[in-house]
């Protein structure tokens, strides 16, 4: 998750638990006009009821912002409920004696005169009352705490995402760079002029590393350009009886990828696809219809001999891990052999 996405998600989940807290208490504080209505209620009156919603609505923020998290969360339960208990024992004993006051004042019929046991028992139904709202805040607060932590981890995990794709991409390019130079290089022994060629094909894709290699997303349309730019600095060095295709289909409207992935695939085709002594091939084609990029690559399979120690399969293992990062879950990669192991095939799908 980006940061944008997370702040955005943070923000709407705030607003929508301060809707649930207001609707919560409105009612609350609304409920003595429903239970007493048609009783000719006055508004000294009403206040003085809204005595019992006003200390359920200190003992929930009590627990929720301050008790919760210092002693309950922290592992001190015990802090956590004697603080509770003297607490609710207090105002339920309290709002019984405010709530007799009040019925005595605005409407003395109604005048409860109970024994001991009686005011005990009132004084228990009212702290059992403020009990209940003590739970669900501690309970919400360990919520808000569990989801507050969850949402951290995926914002740290989506963080150290982003470093190690960074880290990846910063990789390709001395790897890519080597592969590059070192072709050029076989080209100045017997074709000077091609190697000048070259240079200027390659001095066209280091622009591209230069100034949007950094993004993380850039146009389809550019990432299709460096790609056929390199097959052009690769095709320089080739000889005729190597064939060489490459098509780039793209649909209409804005298309944006993670640059860099693809140019492994074409450097290993372009490693493992050619041999000096038969005919040899490699088709890439990339194509979208605005839902998936498909990039199907067909070489000829010639695979490196134990005596051949260029390249170090770096690039395949980074395909892999930066597809893992920049599309998790949005991308299936088949390849293999066949033609009796003659061609070797590699067909990317991302779903965009």
């Amino acid at each position: 998750m980006s940061k944008e996405k997370y702040n955005f998600q943070f923000s709407i989940n705030k607003h929508v638990a301060g809707a649930c807290h207001m609707t919560l208490w409105a009612y609350m504080f609304l409920s003595p006009m429903t239970f007493w209505r048609g009783t000719g209620i006055t508004l000294p009156h009403y206040l003085m009821l809204s005595m019992q919603p006003l200390l359920l609505m200190i003992v929930f923020y009590t627990n929720y912002l301050y008790l919760a998290p210092k002693y309950f969360v922290s592992g001190k339960h015990r802090y956590d409920l004697l603080i509770n208990i003297v607490l609710i024992s207090s105002l339920g004993t309290f709002l019984h004696y405010w709530m007799d006051w009040a019925n005595d004042i605005f409407m003395p019929r109604m005048h409860r005169d109970t024994d001991t046991l009686g005011t005990f028992t009132y004084i228990l139904r009212d702290s059992l009352n403020l009990a209940v709202f003590a739970a669900g805040a501690t309970a919400l607060a360990l919520a808000r705490r569990w989801v507050t932590a969850d949402q951290r981890l995926k914002e740290l995990e989506a963080a150290r995402a982003q470093a190690e794709l960074r880290n990846l991409r910063n990789q390709i390019n001395p790897h890519f760079l080597l592969n590059t130079l070192n072709n050029i290089y076989a080209l100045t022994a017997f074709d000077t002029a091609k190697a000048q060629e070259a240079i200027q094909e390659l001095s066209k894709m280091m622009r591209h590393i230069l100034y949007d290699y950094q993004k993380p997303m850039i146009p389809l349309k550019e990432e299709t350009e460096f790609l056929e730019n390199y097959v052009k600095l690769m095709r320089i060095r080739l000889p005729e009886s190597v064939e060489v295709l490459f098509n780039a289909q793209q649909s209409a409207g804005s298309i944006e990828v993670a640059p860099m992935i693809l140019i492994s695939l074409i450097e290993n085709a372009f490693k493992h696809g050619i041999s000096p002594t038969e005919k040899s091939f490699i088709h890439i084609n990339i194509s979208t219809d605005g839902h998936q990029l498909v990039c199907a690559i067909e070489n000829s399979n010639n695979p490196k001999t134990s005596s051949d120690h260029s390249g170090h399969g770096i690039g395949l293992q980074q395909v892999q891990r930066r597809l893992e990062l920049a599309y998790p879950n949005r991308y299936t990669w088949e390849q293999g052999t066949k033609d009796d192991n003659k061609t070797y095939y590699s067909i990317i799908t991302i779903q965009l």
